[in-house]
């Protein structure tokens, strides 16, 4: 009986991550590419010190603000299928579609099947995880490589062989070196998980933690390390430090700078309280900025992290998942959890009672991490959440397993609760009563409902088999209930084109066309293809030409290549022409590329060439003062020059 449900388990299980593959890829080349990493990608497959350090132009100047541990599964995507659009983006597909079963068996372990398997639908219709895995970042692999932590953690505890656990610390240490510190969110519920589920006395397994936070921390920093061993002279300029280390890039822009809210993204825009938004469509809301820190951020119904694409699943999260964990933290319960965790088990009761009561702990603080680190950080992005975004899934399938049971007025009371607030935010989310609502409300009362007859009817020990079936009835309804906004939030976000990544270094089309014709035909014989006022500003045309370039400026306007080594290059014949897409305005920013000093030479003594080059705007190209003069021909694109 129990080989049967296994396979069972796993044919639904197998079912889901198809759908989650089919949410992930439909569509996918049609989701806009993310210019400053893509052009990483493409510099890193042109050498093996650009690979390692994940180079951003393919001179090796300056490279990206983290480890390149993603990128360089991008690199290995693009190798094997070429350069495209879709191939950047297959890492991050395969890791969210790899997710839902791993999560399964971890939380399988964890609780039981149906919440495996509640927990694996959450995940694979999840819209903020299904966005990300659809877009050119990092974050889904982040996300799929803490699930495995948790997975090689659920071993550890359920064996205690020190083996699972310092392999749990390995796969969140390279989790580390994806996202940095977007990772360490589930680090204090992992750790709390480990204490409390494995066994011996306190100071043993003290010992054990210590252990595995060294593995941690050894495997987190390897990379940062190893750049060390480079000599500096070596070493690309990382962008977003103050003074070209890794290690500053890493603890300081990505660290305290992103919580504190300092340096905004280039481009980015901000929530401005009182300003009237459009909200007639998704589309519309999904270009409203994320709103102001707040208690109720991820619960809003507005914006790229709205309550559609989140809030609704970590909202059902607290109120069906905390009352389980509660039982299963209480003293007194113990006999009766029991005789539940086994009914369909064949492991050991009291380990099965201790997994569940470590699991529910970590999982506790795994979320309240979560909540409290992005409901207040200054500095947020939608795909940061993947951060959470398994504990939300694995906290929600154990809350719908364990209410859709048939035994205790506490949970019909509970479930009833819960059911009745979805269909209220659900109608707020929706802004009325569109068909997804009614779908909502018909899976709510049926599951009620039938929860009723499973309480009232098949209460009794002699009716065990039409009470599982009742209470697996009851699952599935519920969780019709809880995924139709998301799966509908997923639907439109496929539709829209939706994504999660940056669009920093995107040149319009046209012009990118025209820059990139004319300095082809007159770059001659010069080492870079352009000077570009600032690395972050030009990703797509190293996209396009793979060529190397000079940059002047690395982030917020500092500068990189300062006036006197720009006038070396060009007398040197290494540079040729310039290219300055940004204005500086009187009442100049101090971090504005625009305003530095090579850009302000730049604009006081070369000769504007836009005009030559087709451009409809002027001071954007020019040919540096002293480069030879460029030979006679037509425009680009066969056109006479303006």
């Amino acid at each position: 009986m129990r080989s049967a449900a296994r396979r069972w388990d796993w044919a639904v299980v197998g079912a889901l991550t198809a759908a989650a593959a089919l949410l992930r890829s439909w569509s996918l080349s049609k989701v806009s590419p993310d210019p400053f990493y893509d052009a990483a990608v493409r510099s890193m497959t042109l050498s093996l010190h650009n690979f390692f350090f994940g180079a951003f132009e393919p001179g090796g100047s300056v490279s990206i603000d983290k480890p390149p541990v993603d990128l360089w599964l991008q690199v290995a995507s693009v190798k094997l299928f070429g350069f495209s659009s879709t191939t950047l983006k297959i890492p991050e597909v395969v890791a969210g579609t790899l997710s839902v079963p791993l999560l399964f068996a971890a939380v399988r372990r964890m609780w039981s099947r149906g919440a495996g398997i509640a927990a694996a639908a959450a995940m694979a219709i999840l819209p903020i995880e299904v966005i990300t895995a659809r877009s050119d970042t990092m974050d889904a692999v982040m996300m799929a490589l803490v699930v495995v932590a948790l997975l090689l953690l659920v071993r550890a505890v359920e064996t205690d062989r020190t083996g699972w656990l310092l392999g749990a610390a390995a796969a969140l240490g390279l989790a580390f070196n994806v996202k940095l510190l977007e990772s360490l969110v589930a680090l204090p519920g992992l750790l709390v998980f480990a204490y409390a589920g494995l066994r011996g006395t306190h100071p043993r397994r003290v010992l054990r933690v210590l252990a595995a936070g060294a593995v941690f921390v050894v495997v987190s920093l390897s990379w940062l390390t190893a750049t060390l061993v480079v000599p500096k002279s070596e070493r690309p300029w990382a962008i977003g430090s103050t003074n070209g280390s890794a290690w500053n890039a890493a603890f300081v822009f990505n660290g305290t700078e992103r919580l504190s809210g300092r340096s905004p993204e280039p481009g980015g825009s901000v929530f401005q309280p009182g300003h009237h938004y459009r909200e007639a469509t998704q589309e519309q809301r999904n270009d409203i900025p994320i709103v102001p820190p707040s208690a109720t951020r991820l619960l809003e119904r507005i914006g790229p992290l709205s309550g559609q694409r989140l809030g609704i699943e970590l909202l059902l999260a607290l109120l069906l998942g905390l009352p389980a964990f509660a039982l299963s933290l209480r003293g007194g319960s113990a006999a009766r959890e029991r005789e539940e965790a086994t009914a369909h088990d064949a492991r050991d009761p009291v380990a099965v009672v201790r997994m569940r009561r470590a699991s529910a702990a970590g999982l506790i603080v795994w979320l309240a991490c979560g909540i409290v680190l992005f409901s207040h950080m200054a500095r947020l992005h939608p795909r940061y959440v993947e951060g959470f975004t398994p504990a939300v899934a694995a906290t929600l399938g154990i809350g719908v397993a364990w209410a859709t049971t048939t035994r205790g007025w506490a949970r019909l009371a509970v479930l009833g609760a819960s059911l009745a607030v979805t269909v209220y935010y659900t109608e707020r989310l929706l802004y009325g009563t569109p068909a997804t609502w009614w779908i909502v409300l018909l899976a709510a009362l049926a599951g009620g409902a039938l929860a009723l007859v499973g309480q009232v009817v098949l209460g009794g020990p002699k009716v065990r088999e039409p009470a599982a079936l009742a209470g697996a009835a009851t699952l599935v309804l519920v969780l019709v209930a809880v995924l139709a906004v998301p799966l509908g939030a997923d639907v439109t976000a496929i539709e829209e084109h939706t994504t999660d990544a940056g669009y920093v270094g995107a040149l319009p089309s046209e012009e990118q066309r025209l820059v990139s014709a004319y300095l082809r035909e007159h770059q001659g014989s010069a080492r870079y293809q352009v000077a570009a006022e600032s690395a972050t500003q030009i990703g797509s045309l190293i996209v396009q030409d793979a060529l190397p370039i000079v940059v002047l400026t690395t982030y917020n306007g500092q500068v990189f290549t300062n006036v006197p080594e720009l006038q070396q290059l060009v007398a040197e014949g290494k540079v040729r022409y310039a290219f300055l897409n940004t204005y500086c305005p009187k009442r100049a920013s101090p971090t504005n590329a625009a305003c530095s000093a090579p850009a302000r030479w730049v604009r006081a003594h070369a000769t504007d060439v836009s005009r030559e080059a087709g451009l409809s705007q002027h001071k954007v190209l020019y040919l540096l003062p002293g480069a030879p003069v460029a030979p006679p021909a037509t425009g680009a694109g066969g056109a006479p020059p303006a």
